[in-house]
């Protein structure tokens, strides 16, 4: 199974991949492939530049192009994976070629999700309200071409949501509750394919 992970800005998303990586989820990052791009071409890795070469490489390479280099590291359909970061539907589209793969969405309230930017303090991140603003709305898609970021609409797309308002406590609770959700439904689609194929 491949759990998916999208949402806005320090919305949580990594807060929930942490808690599937101690239920033993093997854990990717589409960002993190373009990390990996902006280190080899000796780019800053500033949140404009990271989001700017995202963009580049998915009008280069198509749009699924970082779904495409995750997926090359999956090897083993038999164990649970979560794969943050997504922000493309056609990131999207190309993860639902995996049997068993399901979108989760995460979203907060844009002063929260603020709050926590600065409490998090990462060097790419934006450091004053109105830099959050622009680079919160170029993620969610405002003014982004087809190749571009496109959370907002990625957020349409998941199998199930979560609002993170809430304790870190909360959240696990909240995250264990809807895997289960997803595990049955999963295992109600394995039986029915077994009996498609069985004629």
């Amino acid at each position: 199974m491949i759990i998916g992970l999208t949402g806005t800005m320090a919305s949580g998303k990594d807060a929930v991949a942490d808690i599937l990586k101690k239920k033993g989820y093997v854990y990717f990052s589409l960002s993190d492939e373009v990390r990996l791009e902006a280190q080899a071409r000796g780019i800053e890795m500033t949140r404009e530049n990271l989001q700017n070469l995202g963009n580049e490489m998915r009008k280069a390479e198509g749009n699924s192009v970082l779904a495409q280099r995750v997926l090359m590291k999956i090897s083993d359909p038999k164990k649970n994976y979560v794969v943050n970061g997504i922000r493309n539907p056609a990131e999207v589209a190309e993860l639902k070629n995996w049997p068993g793969f399901y979108l989760m969405a995460v979203d907060a309230p844009q002063d929260l999700r603020f709050q926590r930017l600065m409490t998090r303090n990462r060097p790419s991140d934006p450091k004053i309200f109105y830099q959050f603003m622009k680079a919160d709305n170029k993620d969610q898609g405002l003014g982004e071409e087809e190749s571009g970021q496109q959370v907002a609409a990625c957020m349409k797309l998941a199998d199930v949501s979560i609002f993170n308002d809430f304790s870190i406590e909360r959240l696990t609770d909240k995250v264990a509750f809807l895997i289960q959700q997803i595990q049955n439904k999963d295992a109600v689609l394995r039986d029915n394919r077994t009996i498609a194929e069985r004629g």
